[in-house]
């Protein structure tokens, strides 16, 4: 591991001094030192990603757009693929100098690739002159790897694709970088020193903004195979083999809920109590969360995995042998703990599954907390996908490496997973250019004191339920979530 670690310094220094802040173009790329699942997977442009036809936001974005620019704000539109990922870019007749990068979040397991919108911020980056760009990136799956590399390469080559469309830019005087979800992770792991460090195409950003980002990483997986060995052990079937869980899924739920997720059994109501403490402990909206059968549904498909994140990886990555599961709010272990604690079945992930690389950034790129730009985070406290404690191991990181004065995170009231208010994205990424440019570091939410983020008010202050002009409100979206959740006193 040792002699890995100096041959992969040894290979981030040669492409330091290739190129300093560029992508190292004119340098080969890095030979891999060896191959995966994911490396085989055949991915492709569709041709519609070549119109304009999808452009657009919905027909509510588009009314939201007008509204928040106060008139149509005339802007340069450009799609095209680059290095295998199509994109999409869009810059405002009286650009302000500024280019905003959006990193979408997971896109699934299909092999064809397409580009996300962002729809909440679009209409008051136009309105404001701000550029913004997008990529499909050039696979799918939990490619994080990908992510970074593909929006930082089309950074760097904004300028180009403005010219080859007739359009001179400078160079943009500040780059930022938001993204939901996967795309959370994506842009606290392009920041990071590390990522600047090994990464072919680099990018020095200005100001990020992570929203519902997996930002603990690879402990995300982990938390999974925690989830899931509690199921299995409450519903009776302890030392069961994970990887088969599909076998056992059906009477597994049966166990622990009469009607899943919303009625649990008296079992039930114990792996509550589990997961609650395993994404980020007591606080309000978790049995919200908890109840979200949508959201529950797709957390127990990624149960049964073999530990490489679908291919991601070469080696099982998974390790549950740190997590002591808690049927309460008391930190002892009771006897009934205990017992719980040495009945389920444990997964040990190997040491180098995601080691540092000579060919590139790691195959999952850590966010170990070495930054040192403004960083305004969003974290719904309900989210069983992506949960809360993703924020509480951001937090710890960053202030173990001296980095947590950079970091301001806000906790919202709601039951799902990235389901912010576009007020609420506003806010975050207005505060974000704030503390860039004027040095005023906003305000924020403490996520690790447990008496804070149990209080029943915990997270009031950043949650905004009101709709912006033209925003969705039907069933289903943000705006009509909140209706039902507890208000604040």
């Amino acid at each position: 591991m040792r002699d890995t670690f100096k041959l992969s310094l040894l290979a981030s220094a040669t492409a330091l001094m290739l190129t300093a802040c560029g992508g190292g173009d004119d340098a080969p790329p890095p030979v891999p030192e060896e191959t995966r699942v994911q490396d085989s997977r055949s991915s492709y442009v569709p041709k519609a990603a070549s119109t304009y036809a999808d452009f657009e936001t919905s027909a509510a974005g588009k009314e939201s757009f007008k509204a928040l620019a106060g008139a149509t704000v005339e802007t340069d539109r450009w799609t095209g693929v680059l290095n295998g990922a199509s994109y999409r870019v869009e810059v405002p007749k009286n650009w302000n100098g500024r280019l905003v990068m959006y990193a979408h979040g997971y896109a699934g397991v299909g092999n064809e690739l397409t580009i996300t919108t962002p729809t909440a911020l679009r209409g008051y980056l136009i309105a404001n002159g701000y550029a913004w760009a997008a990529s499909s990136y050039t696979k799918n799956y939990y490619d994080v790897r990908v992510g970074v590399e593909d929006t930082n390469a089309l950074a760097l080559e904004f300028v180009k694709i403005a010219a080859a469309n007739g359009r001179t830019l400078a160079a943009p005087g500040k780059t930022f970088i938001v993204g939901h979800s996967m795309g959370g992770h994506i842009t606290a792991a392009a920041i990071e020193d590390e990522a600047f460090a090994t990464a072919r195409n680099k990018v020095k950003y200005d100001g990020a903004v992570p929203m519902c980002g997996v930002t603990g990483d690879t402990e995300l997986f982990d938390y999974f195979g925690a989830y899931q060995a509690a199921a299995q052990a409450l519903a009776g079937m302890p030392k069961y083999p994970t990887a088969n869980f599909a076998d056992i899924a059906a009477l597994v739920r049966s166990q622990l809920f009469t009607t899943f997720s919303t009625v649990p059994t008296a079992q039930g109501m114990k792996l509550r109590e589990v997961v609650k403490n395993l994404t980020g402990g007591e606080r309000p909206i978790f049995n919200e969360g908890f109840a979200n059968t949508g959201l529950q549904t797709v957390v127990w498909g990624t149960f049964g995995g073999d530990g490489t994140i679908n291919g991601i990886l070469n080696k099982p990555g998974i390790d549950t042998n740190r997590f002591v599961l808690q049927l309460d709010n008391n930190p002892a272990v009771s006897a009934e703990e205990d017992a719980l604690n040495k009945a389920i079945v444990r997964s040990t992930g190997q040491p180098d599954a995601n080691r540092l690389r000579t060919d590139g950034l790691r195959w999952i790129p850590k966010v170990n907390g070495e930054f040192k730009i403004p960083v305004v985070s969003l974290h719904t406290l309900g989210d069983m996908y992506v949960p809360f404690h993703m924020t509480q191991i951001h937090r710890n990181r960053a202030a173990a490496k001296g980095n947590g004065n950079w970091l301001v995170q806000r906790a919202i009231r709601a039951p799902s997973h990235c389901d912010f208010t576009w007020a609420e994205q506003v806010t975050a990424f207005q505060d974000m250019v704030k503390w860039v440019d004027q040095g005023v570091k906003p305000a924020g939410d403490d996520v690790l004191t447990a008496a804070t983020v149990a209080n029943p008010n915990y997270g009031c202050t950043f949650t905004n339920n009101t709709a912006s002009p033209g925003e969705p409100t039907v069933a289903g979206t943000a705006v009509a979530t909140r209706a039902f959740m507890p208000a604040c006193k």
